[in-house]
């Protein structure tokens, strides 16, 4: 699980799909995506058979990120949806200029010439019509089917997930005074959820399913030295294993990947070489989000933790 920046160059030649499990873990490890088998299989078998593939876990675990992996592996544009309470279709698909479109009216009022049922047409064409993500993913894209990032479905509502259930089984959408796009190639579909709330299960079955959890300790070694290659194997272990004992603590929110990958920047922006309970006071609010989590795990706690990943540490160290 790994952080990549979205790519922005929409032309450049298309990568060919993997031809299996292997293949796709190598295409995401080019990139600097560290995942298990089970995660490159999920992935593999979505890209095969062109299923949306719904990745649900707690956040910081690199649901959003093999999004963008794939996109800039494949070469592909990534249209991203970020879900929020009260998005509708509207939102999502497409809106007209209005602006335009006023000023358009105002405009032949002016001239005096205008007819009604042409300017209808005209306003409602293409040149007013805005559009949104899911109606982006169904437009032909250069480079080839875009990837669709729905980001943190379960932030929206019932009636949203209804309709994007119609939209994913078609892969079509449909503007009233246009009539039905459907797309010339499906899109590659990626829906994450933190699980904040249960999604419906009839959205589920249209997806091949994948819990993203936190990664073991030699997994996590790995992602932080593909992210952080600079950080020396000592201060690297130390972080992972000081990370992975918060997990364990009672937080409000524990540290998820990116957390790790943030602090060891931070650590190594300050010169660390090895973590100290001072270093640990300092640079808390890199991996721990909330106040009340930070006064409790401050001082003493922070100190037991830290003696307690050194001893474990020790034979290796």
């Amino acid at each position: 699980m790994v952080w990549c920046p979205i790519d922005s160059d929409r032309g450049r030649a298309m990568t060919d799909l993997p031809s299996d499990i292997s293949g796709t873990q190598s295409l995401l490890a080019n990139q600097s995506y560290i995942c298990d088998r089970a995660l490159a299989t999920v992935v593999f078998l979505s890209l095969k058979l062109g299923r949306p593939l719904f990745l649900e876990g707690e956040a910081g675990t690199g649901k959003t990120e093999i999004a963008k992996t794939i996109a800039a592996a494949l070469g592909r544009r990534l249209i991203r949806l970020q879900c929020y309470e009260g998005l509708d279709a509207s939102g999502a698909v497409y809106e007209w200029n209005f602006a335009e479109q006023m000023i358009a009216i105002r405009t032949a009022e002016a001239t005096g010439g205008a007819d009604r049922t042409a300017l209808k047409t005209e306003l409602f064409s293409d040149d007013y019509l805005i559009a949104r993500p899911l109606l982006e993913a169904m437009q032909d894209q250069p480079g080839g089917p875009p990837v669709l990032l729905i980001d943190e479905i379960d932030r929206t509502d019932e009636p949203f997930e209804a309709f994007l259930l119609e939209a994913l089984s078609d892969f079509q959408v449909t503007i009233p005074e246009l009539g039905t796009i459907r797309a010339p190639e499906p899109p590659i579909v990626i829906l994450t959820s933190n699980r904040t709330r249960e999604v419906h299960d009839a959205l589920k079955r249209r997806c091949l399913y994948h819990w993203v959890g936190y990664p073991a300790f030699d997994r996590e070694i790995e992602i932080l030295q593909a992210r952080a290659p600079e950080a020396a194997e000592t201060l690297s272990r130390q972080v992972v294993a000081f990370v992975q004992k918060l997990r364990t603590e009672d937080l409000f929110k524990k540290p998820g990947v990116a957390e790790t990958i943030d602090w060891a920047k931070c650590l190594l922006a300050l010169d660390v070489m090895t973590l100290s309970p001072e270093v640990i006071a300092d640079t808390l609010g890199a991996i721990l989000k909330y106040q009340d989590d930070i006064q409790k795990i401050q001082g003493s706690e922070a100190r037991r933790i830290l003696d307690d990943v050194r001893a474990e540490l020790a034979p290796a160290e």
